[in-house]
């Protein structure tokens, strides 16, 4: 346990300081940058989601790290893990977006990480289908957001759009993996919890 709990302060370290290596190619590698095709307007707008949507990969990050803590079942911990790692692909790529957009991550990253590791924990102390179905919940929000994301991005913005439908794809196939692992279904007054937290993040993110 002492290990495991030195592997995660190394990894929120780790994620909170964007350091790492993604192991897929970011899928707007091949499409030039038109960032200064953009408006003044449109930049903002693209640079605000595109931190919301960093937000979520840190929160992402935490919440993994978090179940892949507490689970006794070691197969299951290695699928928490596995998720984790294709996250962080997620998160260098709005990182690395956020960069060309000349914008800045949410200064209170270390408090979205908190916040999503505390969650984590708790669902996975309650029980392993707990905190799968915490995850599926989760994944389908963040999908729904997405989603809205690449109606409202800024035509022109084709990189943002790219990245954030490969990030739509991925989000969507661990829901059905979590589902298909076990996933017990969340009462109703928890997953309107969860919508309404989310709401105030992505709200507070989009602007700091």
């Amino acid at each position: 346990m002492f290990d495991q709990l030195l592997i995660a302060a190394d990894n929120a370290l780790r994620t909170l300081a964007g350091a790492g290596h993604a192991s897929k190619p970011n899928p707007a590698r091949a499409i030039p940058d038109g960032s200064d095709a953009l408006g003044e307007a449109e930049r903002r707008h693209a640079s605000g989601l595109m931190r919301v949507n960093h937000v979520g990969e840190i929160c992402a990050q935490a919440l993994y790290q978090a179940q892949a803590l507490s689970t006794r079942d070691p197969v299951l911990r290695k699928h928490f893990e596995s998720a984790a790692r294709e996250e962080t692909d997620h998160l260098l790529w709005t990182q690395d977006r956020l960069r060309e957009l000349g914008a800045s991550p949410s200064v209170l990253n270390p408090l979205w990480y908190a916040g999503a590791f505390g969650i984590g924990l708790l669902a996975g102390c309650v029980s392993d289908a707990v905190s799968l179905g915490f995850v599926v919940e989760t994944e389908r929000q963040v999908e729904r957001h997405l989603d809205s994301h690449l109606s409202t991005l800024p035509p022109t913005d084709l990189r943002s759009q790219a990245i954030v439908r490969q990030m739509k794809d991925d989000e969507a196939r661990h829901a059905l993996s979590a589902e298909q692992a076990g996933a017990a279904p969340l009462p109703a007054p928890v997953r309107w919890t969860m919508r309404a937290a989310a709401k105030v993040m992505t709200t507070t993110a989009y602007y700091v």
